[in-house]
């Protein structure tokens, strides 16, 4: 059976009752087992009445009490099963028109609000804004510009592990003098928003070689536009590290960002442990994140308009 948390979390249950799964209908199961894999009648019928019935009474049978729709001879009722087909594919435009009516209307809402303060871009210095001039020129040649990429990811990475907890510790010097400095508490680990955000991953590695790196697959529906998950490989203790960078190049609509932030959340990784990392984001998608998640932070390298096209992993990885 079910549990309560279980059952609340099913939107609809569907309940496909084979015409051989009527208490005592064993005759097809036994005819079956006769032509076709040379049992002998007694055998079945035993093995029936002693596993199949009593287990099918007690884990299956159950369901039927709890479920929304009931479809009488299984598979083979292609009415029914078409029937519930086309619900589901109208419920689910209609979640999806819902899902842009609510992005659009966070924007509106967010559109003049002022930047939050966990909202951290790299110090505009000469350095940074000539790599940028690089990384953004089309002229750049390949090597160039994954060079800049993974030194300008360096220096995202370093800015986020800023938001690490650290705690004082005394060393002793070669010298033989103390020193009074500081070490990371607890561990910081990465999610990868696939593809691009796999052009940080040399930046990552650079800083922490060691770090544990999960992958989330997030891509948007050509037909509605709706973020959709497609794949997810995370640590199987996330919820215990102290913080969590999620790692993409561009940001634009906050569509893709939302969705991963609530699978970490849904993990157990609490929203302040969460670091957003990315080069490139618009004002609505940033705005739009930090107005659902307000405890998260962001490090970019630079704001930038709405709207922009994801061309950092087409130039990166060359296709």
């Amino acid at each position: 059976m079910l549990t309560p948390e279980e059952a609340a979390s099913r939107d609809t249950d569907l309940f496909f009752r084979e015409a051989s799964t009527r208490k005592g209908d064993y005759l097809p199961q036994v005819t079956r087992d006769v032509r076709e894999r040379g049992r002998d009648i007694e055998g079945c019928i035993k093995q029936w009445m002693s596993f199949v019935k009593p287990n099918f009474e007690r884990y299956v049978e159950p369901q039927r009490k709890v479920a929304d729709i009931i479809v009488p001879r299984g598979v083979q009722n292609r009415v029914a099963i078409d029937m519930v087909v086309n619900r589901v594919r109208k419920t689910l435009k209609e979640k999806s028109r819902q899902h842009q009516d609510d992005l659009k209307r966070l924007g509106d809402k967010v559109s003049d609000e002022p930047l939050s303060p966990n909202i951290h871009v790299l110090a505009q210095s000469t350095q940074v804004k000539g790599m940028s001039t690089v990384i953004q020129n089309p002229q750049t040649n390949e090597v160039d510009f994954m060079f800049y990429i993974d030194r300008l990811s360096t220096m995202l990475v370093e800015r986020a592990l800023e938001n690490r907890d650290f705690a004082p510790r005394t060393v002793q010097t070669p010298q033989g003098s103390s020193y009074e400095g500081l070490h990371s508490t607890g561990e910081a680990s990465a999610v990868v928003i696939l593809r691009g955000g796999s052009c940080l991953e040399t930046g990552l590695k650079r800083v922490i070689p060691e770090c544990k790196t999960g992958r989330i697959l997030i891509q948007s529906s050509f037909r509605t536009g709706e973020p959709e998950l497609h794949y997810l490989r995370l640590s199987d203790d996330i919820s215990n590290h102290h913080m969590v960078m999620l790692l993409d190049p561009q940001m634009s609509s906050g569509g893709a960002a939302l969705m991963a932030v609530k699978v970490l959340v849904d993990h157990g990784v609490a929203e302040e442990r969460i670091v957003f990392v990315t080069m490139f984001a618009g004002h609505m998608g940033v705005r739009r994140l930090m107005r659902v998640f307000p405890d998260i932070k962001v490090v970019l390298a630079e704001m930038g308009d709405d709207g922009i096209d994801r061309w950092v992993e087409r130039r990166y990885f060359g296709c």
